[in-house]
């Protein structure tokens, strides 16, 4: 289903559709990050990304809770972004022999896919409010505060020392 699918009538379905669009994203992020965690030279960038694993995977379990609010089963659909943003990822960093410009790039991959969900989770909250939906509201904001917190430990770690060692 593309988002401008005939699927979507009302704003009840474009905030489900969106729902199971970032439900996909973190689930592909759970597979991911721990090739990310393998290639990170960085402890710190490694322990960074092992944590925000541990965190993703609740932020799974609070989508599904949103999901439950709704009266539905938990289900993804197909998000290319978030596919186009994990490929990119793994092609660039595919390509750098030098581990600490491969550090820098994979701070840089990682702030993507942050951004994307990022701009979802702030989306979704504000259509859970036109919708009523306040405990959805709670849940959403708990993973949109975790993701913001990543972004911003993701930026102090490359401007504090990953980007000049790369450099």
């Amino acid at each position: 289903m593309g988002l401008f699918s005939a699927d979507i009538h009302t704003m009840d379905d474009l905030f489900l559709h969106t729902l199971q669009d970032i439900y996909y994203a973190e689930n592909q992020i759970v597979r991911a990050l721990p090739e990310m965690i393998e290639k990170a030279t960085d402890k710190q960038l490694a322990q960074g990304f092992k944590t925000h694993l541990e965190e993703t995977k609740g932020q799974i379990r609070r989508l599904e809770q949103v999901f439950k609010l709704l009266g539905k089963e938990p289900q993804g659909v197909d998000c290319p972004a978030t596919d186009g943003l994990i490929d990119e990822a793994e092609d660039v960093a595919g390509d750098i022999d030098d581990k600490q410009v491969l550090d820098a790039a994979l701070i840089g991959a990682a702030q993507a896919v942050e951004h994307y969900e990022i701009a979802r989770y702030g989306t979704l909250m504000a259509w859970a409010k036109t919708l009523g939906h306040q405990e959805a509201i709670r849940l959403l904001k708990q993973n949109l505060d975790e993701e913001k917190a990543a972004d911003d430990k993701l930026s102090k770690l490359a401007e504090s020392s990953v980007n000049r060692k790369a450099a």
